[in-house]
């Protein structure tokens, strides 16, 4: 249903936060050894905070009122969760592609990738789309479900906090490099197994969609390493292959140009139309993760309730 803007968001303020204490620590250290290690400590305190106050607050609201449990533990998965969310921002790309307005298609842009856009022809914007896309079915679906069908609300939220530590602080800039080293360290972990997995539930998505999944499957395993992340290559490279497309090349950050790897074999040029094909993949996974999720749950609960 996607997240309405008025309605108080939990990542939002952990984002607020981590920009304050982001501002801490730059004004008591600036070598890179300090930033280091005030680095560690803003990590230290966001996923921590994050953690024992989301479950502090569910167990206080359990105390008052039974029911207000399940309400607030409800909302609280909801915002961890960004299926539509993903489709919106993209689409507000795509549509300012489809009226070839590219100068509002780039600022669109610029608001849910990190590379610069400002001088991005249309095949480069739609890479991106792709990209991003790709890489938020892990960090925006698939692993926030993973940590919800492990550790509950508590733990999504938490993985959510890493998450967007990463996203805020773990650049390769050298602005970031010493401050955001231990977010950076602390996202690769968590996405170690979800990643893996959303590499496998989009060729599963693409098979169902008729898709190319044997060259999903096939790329998604040689190229997956041409990331410089050890995890969002196993999304993108299963998506490159669905379909049938290269990612990869030169991007720009803070002007600076930075070349990645290609994934994929390029078998054909980049097309407007890929955008809706790549929607497909993302509600369509979001969807298989979840009767995923719910069956081991209900095989757990059912294999416990029989044997005790």
């Amino acid at each position: 249903m996607g997240d309405p803007e008025w309605l108080p968001h939990p990542i939002r303020l952990i984002g607020k936060v981590i920009s304050r204490l982001e501002i801490w620590a730059r004004k008591i250290g600036s070598q890179p050894r300090q930033l280091k290690i005030f680095g560690i400590f803003v990590a230290a305190i966001v996923v921590t905070g994050t953690y024992l106050l989301t479950s502090l607050a569910i167990i206080l609201v359990s105390k008052i009122y039974g029911v207000w449990e399940l309400v607030l533990s409800v909302y609280l998965a909801y915002t961890t969760l960004a299926t539509k969310d993903l489709y919106i921002e993209t689409k507000r790309v795509f549509e300012a592609l489809q009226e070839g307005n590219l100068p509002q298609a780039r600022q669109k842009l610029s608001l849910v990738v990190g590379r610069d856009t400002v001088h991005l022809n249309e095949p480069e914007i739609i890479r991106a789309l792709l990209e991003t896309i790709a890489e938020n079915i892990n960090d925006g679906i698939i692993a926030p479900l993973f940590y919800l069908g492990l550790g509950g609300p508590s733990l999504a939220l938490t993985y959510k906090a890493i998450n967007t530590l990463d996203s805020m602080l773990g650049y390769k800039h050298e602005k970031f490099l010493h401050l955001g080293w231990a977010s950076a360290k602390l996202d690769d972990l968590a996405n170690f197994i979800p990643a893996r997995i959303s590499g496998l539930i989009i060729v599963l998505s693409a098979a169902f969609l008729g898709k190319p999944w044997r060259e999903a499957y096939k790329i998604m395993w040689r190229d997956h390493k041409n990331h410089d992340s050890p995890n969002s290559g196993w999304p993108e490279a299963a998506m490159a292959g669905a379909l049938g497309l290269r990612f990869g090349g030169v991007n720009y950050y803070f002007g600076e140009p930075s070349r990645k790897p290609f994934i994929g074999e390029g078998r054909k040029e980049y097309e407007l139309n890929d955008v809706p094909e790549a929607w497909k993949i993302l509600y369509l996974s979001s969807f298989l993760m979840f009767i995923f999720l719910f069956s081991i749950l209900c095989w757990i609960k059912g294999f416990l309730f029989f044997k005790f």
